[in-house]
């Protein structure tokens, strides 16, 4: 009789009917954990789970561990604003079998917290079932696109993922087949935030090196708040105004895109650039599954959870990175939507899921430390410390930490990743 595995592909529109014997086999297996993304927060919370269940003292498949996502893969997303894109990915496989991590290659269309399983497509298009015992949710953030800007998906590119700014790259190295005019010549960002402000900076150089360096190229940043960088402290404003003048970036503020076309770009004061660059980068929102857990939802619709990040009312679901609303501190500072919290939330996620099938004591997320580090083209990098943004290093020494910290993680031993993952 064939043995039934959590993953196997079961039609969604004709439920199997399950004897008795088989009922008993399945309930024979294992518990498991099922980790729905492979980002930050997705790795770390499997690789800490298997963490968990090693000092534990229990030994591989004694609660198995499975991670599904379309590709086994981890996009850097910090670095897609760069030029070259070619190491700005890196394949999970070999670090996902050094921890005895099951992999399934896979889409989560569908989430049945009171059946515990999820109806997922698999990379051969066929529609799946896989059950859980805890569900730890790493789905991450999209951009947010309103449909209230004319033009915006039709017209304008981005860097919110791997297939997205590779486009964008061959859109630039296209520019140079077309004639000069200020159309060509002109990037136009829309949105001052962290994003917006990384990929004007990069973005001078970025066009002399496709269209000439004798040509006469313009970057022009569209912020509709009052100021540059809106979301941070005052302290490294002025730093980065200074930096993004220096690149000859124009940062215009108090300007709302209201439709963008193959031309250009308009603004809600009526403003008009001609420019056949535009790119989004204004605002990011959870990713949409975290509509199909009950519970509670901040403006960017993350799911508000408790400090051991789990669901209220749902305790066998966790959701952690980008789609989960947490403080990190006794002072109420909220986690970001960026890879530094996701790191430490997955880590936490990961260790209080497997905590839970043991029977174990579940350990509270907690980050008080922050820090920030921006990159600015050439003029180097800004590395701020503290949620007061208190400036650190600049320049040349900022550029060093910038360039450390969105490194590939190697793939390493099983007992090497088992003895160094930090807590």
């Amino acid at each position: 009789m064939r043995k039934i595995l959590p993953g196997s592909p079961i039609s969604l529109s004709s439920p199997p009917r399950i004897s008795s014997l088989k009922l008993e086999r399945i309930m024979a297996t294992p518990p498991n954990i099922v980790i729905v993304g492979a980002g930050f927060a997705g790795l770390w919370a499997a690789l800490s789970a298997a963490r968990k269940l090693h000092l534990a003292g229990k030994p591989d498949g004694f609660v198995q561990i499975i991670l599904i996502a379309p590709e086994p893969v981890i996009c850097m997303r910090p670095r897609l604003y760069e030029a070259d894109l070619s190491e700005a990915s890196v394949s999970l496989v070999e670090l996902l079998n050094a921890v005895s991590v099951r992999y399934v290659q896979g889409t989560v269309q569908h989430i049945d917290v009171e059946k515990n399983h999820l109806a997922y497509v698999s990379g051969t298009g066929n529609p799946s079932i896989l059950t859980f015992d805890r569900l730890i949710l790493a789905t991450g953030s999209q951009l947010f696109r309103p449909q209230t800007v004319t033009g915006l998906a039709e017209y304008s590119w981005d860097v919110d993922q791997m297939d997205t700014a590779l486009k964008l790259d061959a859109h630039l190295k296209s520019l140079a087949a077309l004639p000069d005019s200020p159309a060509r010549n002109t990037v136009v960002v829309c949105g001052g935030g962290f994003t917006g402000v990384e990929i004007a900076a990069e973005m001078p150089q970025r066009l002399r090196a496709i269209l000439g360096e004798p040509t006469e190229v313009r970057v022009v940043v569209l912020e509709r708040a009052d100021a540059i960088s809106p979301e941070m402290a005052a302290p490294p404003r002025p730093i980065i105004a200074e930096a993004l003048a220096s690149l000859g970036v124009e940062v215009l503020t108090g300007q709302t895109v209201v439709s963008v076309d193959a031309e250009g770009v308009t603004t809600a004061s009526g403003m008009r650039i001609a420019s056949k660059t535009v790119i989004w980068t204004a605002g990011m929102r959870a990713n949409e599954l975290t509509t199909q857990i009950p519970g509670t939802r901040d403006a960017l619709g993350r799911l508000v959870v408790t400090q051991t990040l789990n669901v209220p009312g749902v305790d066998r679901i966790y959701a952690t990175g980008d789609i989960a609303h947490v403080s990190t501190d006794d002072e109420g500072h909220l986690a970001l939507m960026s890879c530094q919290h996701a790191l430490y939330m997955g880590k936490c996620a990961g260790t209080n899921a497997m905590a839970d099938v043991l029977g174990l004591a579940p350990e509270p997320y907690r980050k008080p430390q922050y820090a920030m580090c921006l990159a600015l083209g050439a003029w180097g990098a800004l590395y701020t410390v503290g949620w007061e943004h208190t400036i650190s290093l600049v320049k040349a020494e900022g550029q060093k930490v910038k360039t450390f910290l969105p490194q590939p993680i190697p793939a390493c031993r099983r007992n090497c990743i088992r003895s160094q993952i930090a807590e």
